[in-house]
């Protein structure tokens, strides 16, 4: 398996313009043994490969450290995965004294994934604690089943309310969850010097709303405005490293119809007939499936 990634991030890393960045992404402890995570964190350090892995995202994850004698903290550092080239997701079930000590020093990056969490009951990652110990946190949807709508809109809306108590409604104010969907992410990915701010030098990623709505109007705050009402569904424009791959809400790279299509065909097809299907060519430019 090893071997396996490593064949694909030396084919893959760095291909369409440098927009596919190719990582490890590390198996949960209770699904990997200690010596292969020292293997994998081994290989990464020697190639300078980011990893990515789910960290204490459930008690069963911390049912299954404890097992190993082990808190989140000190799995991590006994694996080899302390280092600022890896994004711990989710990092629930963490202690809000012991492991963000540890952790913290290591430059270590968290990707929060509130919408995830919460549906699956997982309890929430205490990010006012790891932002007050100087960790980096960004923001995440998860997988498709434990989010639905993959919307980072509306996981900002979640990431600036679900803190939120009685007499202390701004824990985690609207500018910083911004930060973290954007900046954040960028110094997660390593690329804030390219990506993450509309700055002169910087690539032109960027987005825009169409706020001509009622649910956006009158706009008192733009930030505000941003992060507790608008959704997916307001995107007017996406420009990636200059490009414009979305305008008028409409997908410019691919067809969506057909995408949709061939989805729903695909969920019809029973499991032993699911290696014959092939998807469409619904891209004229092969980097054009990776440009968003």
């Amino acid at each position: 398996m090893l071997s396996d990634s490593l064949k694909s991030w030396k084919k893959w890393n760095g291909i369409a313009k440098d927009r596919i960045q190719v990582w490890f992404a590390a198996g949960s402890p209770n699904h990997v043994v200690e010596t292969q995570m020292q293997k994998l964190s081994t290989a990464a350090h020697s190639y300078g490969i980011p990893v990515t892995m789910h960290l204490a995202e459930s008690k069963s994850d911390a049912d299954c450290l404890s097992s190993l004698g082990h808190i989140a903290g000190l799995y991590a550092q006994a694996v080899g995965l302390l280092s600022p080239s890896t994004v711990f997701a989710h990092a629930v079930y963490i202690n809000k004294t012991s492991d963000i000590h540890l952790l913290s020093p290591s430059g270590f990056h968290i990707s929060h994934c509130p919408t995830s969490n919460s549906k699956l009951a997982s309890r929430i990652s205490p990010v006012p604690e790891l932002f007050a110990a100087g960790v980096n946190v960004s923001l995440g949807t998860d997988g498709g089943p434990c989010n639905n709508t993959s919307d980072m809109l509306q996981e900002m809306k979640w990431a600036a309310m679900v803190y939120n108590t009685p007499g202390d409604t701004a824990t985690i104010p609207a500018e910083t969850v911004l930060e973290m969907a954007t900046i954040n992410g960028a110094k997660a990915f390593g690329l804030h010097h390219l990506i993450g701010s509309l700055e002169i030098g910087k690539r032109a990623d960027l987005l825009a709303l169409n706020v001509h709505k009622a649910k956006l109007q009158p706009c008192v705050n733009s930030v505000s405005n941003v992060v507790y009402a608008a959704t997916g569904q307001d995107v007017h424009v996406v420009v990636i490293d200059g490009r414009i791959v979305v305008e008028g809400g409409k997908l410019l790279t691919m067809d969506e119809e057909e995408i949709i299509q061939a989805a729903n065909q695909a969920l019809a097809l029973s499991p032993q007939a699911m290696h014959t299907w092939k998807p469409p060519k619904q891209a004229k430019d092969p980097t054009d499936m990776v440009a968003v």
